[in-house]
């Protein structure tokens, strides 16, 4: 089968959809596959992908056959792929055309406008820089995203896609930049890109209901057969970034970590997938906390299937792994982000949950239970086991990123900053009645009465990813810096909250532009005033398509720079900022 890139043309308006109606009834966040098997070797080279097209790709064609080149397979194999192939055609999408999509799965409109795919582009040089970039600035800024390689053949989410990384190399001394966006070449992408289509189901858009037990079905029968191997990883790495002891990693919860290596030219190399030379045995979820004082990692993985549902590990500065205690849970429990102080890890246990049952009646495997009470777990950072976490109730609480968290009060009480959602599922799902309130909110965890309190921030603004100063992650800060969702899922500027008094100043894009994630880099590596630095991020013009990196002074709320992008920018998650001497010290 012939290998090609298959990108649709941007901007994505009436995505084709093979001449069929491809349909699925509603979807959620669910990281259904079960846990992969690991590599044996640290770290798994991944296969080249297609070049890059230099043009937009023309419309995408019809779904060919989801079968090796047949001089590979022996006899058995070719009739179990026949027999696959027939049984997804007209049984699974048989199902998924019974019901309409619903606008959080339907391709046409998840991947409209700038969230739209672009191709890979190699590093590009000597961009226009308007103003002078920081002398803070030099080295690079990344950020993460879902960029969809193929169509999806039916439903698909907005968190569904390929990760790609997009990343602006900064030279201060010179006033230059360049810019390079590159597929984190993860086992499953490569699989994709050489039978030339989407392949594993999509874990929002796809996994529900009787079909989606049906396409989870297909994709074990596909690697029993030896069709395809999923023991390899099954994750997309499109969420969550960090640089760890001179390795710079992607990263999804449904997998381990992939090591990407930023060259000296400003492009983008993925090396493999990375389980820390053998010492992680399970997945990763996208947003570990590293220590600015330490430099120790500290992590949460969670399974959906086995038991333990949650592990809580951390690795010391040398990526030495110093801990790995299960965590005892009722049920699976999504487990997006969570937070440490310097003595304790804060554990979110909310409402959001997986119940691979309700597949079977026809609907999502992760639901809002209403009648569960929202906790949170406070452990000692390098306790031996779970026996000394105490849960503290936060009632009406959904926290899908927490931003920050500290001790006070003489060690009795934790303060954690975080966003909480309502409906806790909106962004999983269609919600008609509800718009989506993202409110950024106190929440205070009183450990010698086992109670908790809140107080909302910045009132009237949805907030939602962001960021707080690096070097005071797990220590008291007054600023954070988030993005203003409005309207979701975009963002009209970012909000510099000041976390005491609860008000807070806002940037906005401007008319007909809007961005993502605000990403805080300090002007000093430690000591300094707390907001003394610059807040970048990505803005892209939906008027004229021109996207650029916006570097924003984070005091005065002022423009310091301009760097005017040679292509479209779609909007994404999360990101980072590597500096020169950190590029310096990667491991090769």
């Amino acid at each position: 089968m012939a290998q090609s890139q298959n990108i649709f043309s941007p901007p994505l308006t009436g995505i084709r959809n093979s001449g069929k109606s491809s349909c699925v009834r509603s979807a959620r966040l669910s990281l259904i596959a079960p846990p992969p098997i690991l590599p044996k070797e640290v770290e798994t080279p991944a296969a080249p992908l297609p070049k890059p097209c230099p043009t937009p790709s023309p419309p995408p064609q019809p779904l060919t056959p989801i079968t090796p080149h047949l001089c590979e397979l022996n006899p058995l194999q070719r009739l179990a792929a026949s027999i696959i192939d027939t049984v997804e055609a007209t049984i699974v999408e048989g199902l998924e055309r019974r019901h309409p999509l619903p606008p959080s799965a339907n391709p046409s409109i998840q991947l409209s406008g700038n969230f739209a795919p672009v191709v890979e582009s190699p590093a590009c040089h000597k961009l226009v820089v308007e103003g002078e970039i920081p002398s803070s600035l030099d080295g690079v800024y990344v950020r993460n995203g879902a960029n969809p390689m193929f169509e999806p053949s039916g439903g698909h989410h907005l968190f569904d896609g390929d990760g790609m990384l997009h990343a602006v190399k900064l030279c201060p001394e010179s006033n230059t930049a360049s810019y390079a966006c590159r597929y984190t070449r993860t086992h499953r992408l490569s699989l994709e890109a050489e039978y030339g289509r989407a392949l594993f189901p999509k874990a929002i858009g796809e996994l529900h209901g009787h079909s989606g037990i049906a396409r989870l079905l297909l994709f074990q029968a596909r690697a029993a057969f030896g069709l395809l191997d999923g023991g390899c990883g099954v994750g997309v790495a499109n969420a969550g970034l960090v640089y760890f002891n001179g390795r710079f990693l992607a990263m999804s919860e449904d997998d381990l970590p992939y090591h990407v290596r930023l060259t000296d030219s400003g492009d983008l190399e993925t090396v493999g997938r990375y389980d820390f030379g053998g010492q992680l045995k399970s997945s990763m979820i996208a947003h570990p906390k590293l220590d600015p004082d330490t430099g120790e990692l500290f992590a949460l993985s969670y399974d959906v299937v086995r038991k333990p549902y949650l592990r809580y590990f951390v690795f010391e500065s040398n990526s030495r792994k110093r801990l790995d205690i299960p965590i005892t849970l009722g049920e699976p429990t999504m487990m997006h982000d969570f937070a440490i102080t310097r003595t304790k890890v804060v554990i979110p246990d909310q409402q959001v949950v997986f119940k691979l049952g309700e597949m079977v009646h026809g609907g999502s495997p992760v639901v809002h239970d209403p009648n569960k009470m929202s906790r949170f777990g406070v452990l000692s950072r390098y306790a031996t086991d779970e026996s000394g976490i105490q849960w503290v109730d936060v009632p009406d609480c959904f926290c899908f990123h927490l931003w920050n968290a500290w001790d006070a009060a003489g060690d009795d009480e934790i303060v954690v900053i975080g966003s909480c959602m309502s409906p806790p599922d909106a962004i999983f799902s269609d919600q008609t009645n509800h718009k989506l309130k993202s409110a950024l909110t106190e929440i205070r965890l009183n450990l010698r009465t086992g109670q908790s309190s809140t107080r909302e921030l910045a009132c009237g603004l949805d907030l939602e990813a962001g960021q707080v100063n690096r070097n005071l992650l797990g220590r008291a800060t007054r600023y954070a810096y988030l993005a203003i969702v409005e309207p979701w899922p975009k963002c009209r500027g970012f909000a510099k909250v000041d976390l005491e008094t609860g008000t807070a100043h806002e940037f906005t894009y401007g008319e007909g532009r809007f961005g993502g994630e605000p990403c805080f880099v300090p002007a000093e590596r430690k000591g300094g005033r707390e907001d003394a630095g610059h807040v970048v991020t990505f803005v892209c013009n939906e008027n004229t398509g021109q996207s650029e990196l916006l570097i924003v002074d984070a005091s005065s709320l002022r423009i310091t720079a301009t760097v005017r992008l040679p292509s479209r920018v779609p909007y994404g998650f999360h990101g980072t900022f590597v500096s020169a001497e950190g590029l310096m010290g990667q491991w090769r």
